[in-house]
C-alpha cells in the first residue's frame, strides 16, 4: 500500500494523537500498520506523523471490526479501497457499513425470553425464531434479542410458522437484497458520488450526506415492495375468483 500523499505540514498528527482521535491503541495501530491495512507514518527525522488518509483507513478498520468482520475479511475488504483513497472516499465506505436502521436490541436468558413469550418455548420454535432473524444465540448461551420483531414472531410460532418457509424467505430477501445494493452502489458512485465531490464537501458533510440517504433509500424499499405485494395478491385473488382479464391474443 503506497504512503498518504498529503501534504507534509497539513493536518499531520503524532501516534498518540491519532490513537486518541480513533479510538484505538498505540499496538493496535502498530499492528494494523504492519499488516498493510493502513499505511506507514510519514518519517520527520525519526519521528512519525499521521495524515487524515490514515485516520479514515483507522476508522474504516474499527468500523468493519464493529460489523463482526475477522482479520481476514478486513484485510480482503480494505484491498479492494484503492491505495490512493482520499479521506472523503474512504468516510464514504465507512458510512455505508454503519446500519441503515436503528435496531433495539436486548439480551435475554432462555428463562427470560420464556417468560416474554408467556410460555416455554420448544427447542424447534427457538430454531424458528434464529431462522426469522428474531433472536441469536450469544456464546454465553443467552439470546440477542431483535426488539421490534418478538412480538410478531411469537404470533407466527403459536401457529406453527415453518423453519423451511423462514429460512427460504430469508435466501429471497438476501439474493434480491444483493442485486439491489450492487445496483445502487453503482448509482451512487457513477452519479451521486462525482456530484459530491464537484460541489467540494468535506469528509464530515459526506457522512452526513451518505446518512440522509439512509431513510430515503429505505422508506422508498418498503413502499416499493408494499405494493408489489398488493399487486402479487391482487393478481392471485383475480385468478381465484376468475375474475383475472383474458390473456391478450
Amino acid at each position: 500500500m503506497a504512503t498518504a500523499d498529503e501534504a507534509p505540514d497539513a493536518g499531520l498528527l503524532t501516534l498518540d494523537e491519532v490513537c486518541e482521535q480513533v479510538g484505538m491503541s498505540v499496538r493496535n495501530v502498530r499492528f494494523y500498520t504492519t499488516r498493510g491495512l493502513v499505511p506507514p507514518p510519514l518519517k520527520r527525522g525519526r519521528q512519525g506523523f499521521y495524515t487524515p488518509v490514515h485516520v479514515a483507513r483507522l476508522e474504516l478498520v474499527r468500523e468493519l471490526q464493529a460489523h463482526g468482520f475477522t482479520l481476514a475479511a478486513i484485510e480482503k475488504y480494505v484491498a479492494r479501497v484503492p491505495a490512493d483513497a482520499t479521506p472523503e472516499s474512504i468516510v464514504l465506505h465507512r458510512t455505508l457499513l454503519a446500519p441503515w436502521t436503528a435496531e433495539q436490541s436486548e439480551t435475554l436468558t432462555r428463562a427470560e425470553l420464556d417468560d416474554r413469550a408467556g410460555r416455554v418455548l420448544t427447542d424447534d420454535e427457538l430454531e424458528v425464531l434464529v431462522a426469522l432473524e428474531a433472536i441469536t444465540l450469544t456464546e454465553d448461551g443467552r439470546f440477542e434479542v431483535a426488539t421490534s420483531l418478538l412480538d410478531a414472531c411469537f404470533v407466527l410460532i403459536q401457529f406453527g410458522y415453518p423453519k423451511e418457509a423462514a429460512a427460504a424467505a430469508r435466501d429471497i430477501f438476501t439474493e434480491h437484497a444483493t442485486v439491489i445494493a450492487e445496483s445502487l452502489n453503482a448509482l451512487f458512485h457513477e452519479l451521486v458520488w462525482p456530484a459530491f465531490r464537484a460541489s467540494g464537501a468535506k469528509p464530515e458533510d459526506l457522512q452526513r450526506a451518505v446518512e440522509s440517504i439512509k431513510p430515503i433509500t429505505t422508506a422508498a424499499l418498503v413502499s416499493h415492495y408494499e405494493a408489489a405485494v398488493t399487486r402479487a395478491i391482487g393478481g392471485r385473488i383475480a385468478r381465484l375468483t376468475g375474475d383475472a382479464p383474458a390473456p391478450q391474443r
